[in-house]
């Protein structure tokens, strides 16, 4: 963070004025104080005052001018502590923008780790080479052999593997792929040697294209504005144009010069933004902070007003609505045969405790969690698509897919019922044969996350309309978890330009969009929803970076709080905002149509600075975040 500038100057501008408050306060000489008080003017003011006049040059009036000369007109009557304060308060708010903007860059670099850099290339003699895989282009064949990457988009031509590609679809589980199955650019192959012919120019690939939506769809967003800067040029134009006139005017008409100036110098205290500032701000990082101590980590002051203003969420299913790796849930040993639920699925283990397939760990950790025993195997073999099969205490045991391994007969219909019964609801099927006889199925699926419905009930009341689940994954596992948590809107076997579309198309009707996931075939959507929450546990480097907040401890039911306290925040600014209206309107009213002593200005101007300033702290506090979370 210390490599950007804006975090430097911030963090020295916050040190000084620590250091010189308590001397303030404490009844310390000048000289002790005011030095430390005029580096914090100089540290956190020199880069606003800079923007602000580049901007003044390009005929813009912002804020950030104001902002310092703000500052600086209360360091001139006297007012050196607020002022100092509006500095640190810029000055940091700038730097944690500054932060989430380069660490959005970084992590759309960090893809390239994802990016597959080298393959394998078959020339036209059938020898190999291995070449850039920038060089590849369609037409061509490669081969990719267990644990590499597969190099460009393409489509099996020969050979049968597994292929790792939660990368780009999200799904759990690795997929079985064969001749004539497409595979893509970056996604890893588990077991099995495929040759792929190209199909795609490596920049056309499905994850060259991640890049780019991430990429566009960041840069779209950072014109996004808070409330109050959508009508700073308006103000300060006017506020400018209302203290020379008030200065002018009356001299041409041959006021005398003193009073003039010091009743337009009076205007220009109390209509000063400082308060309209300050309504902003502290409420705005009060629930950043406090977000931040229950384990939400929101990027930015801009973040959280978009956080708040949604009114539709969109989840990812893998990893985001269920905790992301499989885990047994299913016995089913068939009726009349020799083993009963704890006698097949110790078999089972058995055989599959060798085998690094997810599945295979699923039913080996079943089987540790009920206690059972692991018998040691022998002549084990795995055959990808297929499944494992060894043999356990002098009996041949085989454990994979139904399609692939039941033949004919009853035994056989009768495992067959059972594994489409457990597909229906949303799992995947393992089945076992003893000795060549089918002896049952294991149900393996993704578990929910025991606070699933419950987050889902409570964002449906926060917008007042079910999430939409987009996810990758096959249509019957997303159906059957949408009906386990409520979700009627289900669109599955999504790519990641589809959760994109999905995302515009409800912005398009008029929905602010919060999506919600943790895949790197997620980071898309979430650079492209008007906000994005990355769930930090399992989350990968690249969602977590194109997000706007992050759920570092892995709680989904903290996606409704944080929305909830964004709201309570908006809420407390738009509070704020008619608080320093009002004095300001009065104050000024008083100095145009009556006199308005100066100290009384001074003392009215910070005293409704002062007021916002706490009311939007009230955010801080424990019972803020209870009740948000309660809500």
């Amino acid at each position: 963070m210390f490599a950007l500038s804006e975090v430097r100057w911030a963090a020295a501008a916050l040190a000084l004025f620590a250091a010189a408050l308590p001397l303030d306060l404490l009844g310390a000489p000048v000289w002790a104080w005011a030095p430390l008080y005029a580096l914090t003017y100089a540290a956190g003011g020199w880069e606003p005052a800079l923007e602000g006049l580049r901007a003044l040059r390009e005929r813009r009036l912002d804020v950030d001018l104001l902002m310092v000369a703000a500052a600086l007109g209360a360091a001139g009557i006297g007012q050196v502590l607020d002022g100092a304060l509006l500095i640190v308060i810029f000055a940091t708010s700038g730097a944690l923008e500054a932060v989430a903007t380069a660490r959005t860059a970084d992590s759309v670099r960090d893809l390239l780790d994802v990016t597959p850099h080298r393959a394998s290339r078959v020339r036209a003699d059938g020898a190999e080479e291995v070449v850039p895989a920038a060089d590849l282009r369609p037409g061509e064949v490669i081969v990719v052999r267990p644990g590499e990457r597969v190099g460009a988009d393409g489509r099996v031509i020969e050979g049968a593997g597994e292929v790792d590609q939660a990368s780009i679809t999200g799904e759990p589980l690795p997929k079985a792929k064969e001749v004539g199955d497409e595979v893509f650019a970056g996604t890893v192959n588990g077991a099995g040697m495929l040759r792929v012919e190209v199909e795609r120019d490596p920049g056309d690939s499905v994850i060259a294209r991640i890049v780019a939506m991430v990429e566009e769809a960041t840069r779209t967003k950072a014109g996004t504005q808070l409330f109050i800067e959508k009508v700073e040029q308006r103000y300060s134009i006017g506020m400018v144009a209302a203290t020379v006139a008030l200065f002018a005017v009356p001299l041409l008409w041959g006021a005398e010069l003193e009073p003039t100036l010091l009743r337009a110098m009076t205007f220009m205290i109390v209509a000063s933004p400082c308060a309209l500032i300050l309504a902003t701000m502290p409420p705005m990082l009060a629930a950043i902070a406090n977000a931040g101590r229950h384990g939400v980590l929101v990027k930015s002051a801009r973040a959280l007003e978009r956080l708040a203003l949604c009114d539709r969420v969109a989840l990812d299913k893998t990893g985001t609505l269920t905790e992301g790796s499989p885990r047994l849930a299913d016995v089913r040993p068939l009726a009349g045969g020799p083993l009963d639920e704890n006698g097949l699925l110790a078999l089972a283990a058995a055989a599959e405790h060798s085998s690094e397939h997810p599945l295979a760990a699923a039913v080996v950790g079943g089987a540790r969690a009920r206690g059972l025993p692991i018998a040691p195997a022998a002549e084990f073999a795995a055959a990808p698509g297929l499944g494992v099969s060894a043999t356990v205490e002098g009996r041949r045991v085989e454990a994979g897919s139904p399609a692939r391994l039941l033949g004919e007969g009853a035994a056989a219909a009768a495992a067959a019922d059972e594994a489409r019964l457990l597909e229906e609801r949303g799992r995947t099927a393992v089945v076992v044969l003893v000795d060549g006889e089918p002896a049952g199925v294991l149900g393996v699926a993704d578990r929910l996350r025991p606070e699933a419905a419950a987050a889902v009930s409570r964002l449906t009341a926060l917008t007042g309309a079910p999430p939409l689940l987009l996810t990758g994954d096959n249509p019957r596992a997303a159906e059957h978890a949408a009906a386990e948590t409520g979700i009627t809107d289900v669109r599955a076997g999504l790519l990641p330009e589809d959760k994109v579309a999905a995302v515009r198309s409800a912005e398009d009707a008029g929905h602010r969009v919060l999506m919600v996931g943790d895949g790197v075939n997620d980071a898309p959507a979430l650079a492209a929803a008007d906000c994005g929450m990355a769930m930090g546990g399992a989350g990968s480097d690249l969602a977590l970076e194109s997000a706007d907040a992050a759920v570092v401890r892995d709680e989904l039911i903290a996606v409704p709080a944080a929305v909830s306290l964004a709201r309570r925040a908006r809420t407390l600014v738009v509070q704020n905002l008619v608080i320093a209206s009002v004095f300001i309107s009065g104050l000024v009213v008083w100095d145009l149509a009556g006199t308005l002593p100066l100290p009384l200005a001074v003392a009215g101007h910070e005293g409704s600075t002062v007021l916002v300033a706490l009311n939007g702290l009230r955010l801080l506090g424990e019972r803020a975040w209870r009740s948000a979370a309660s809500g």
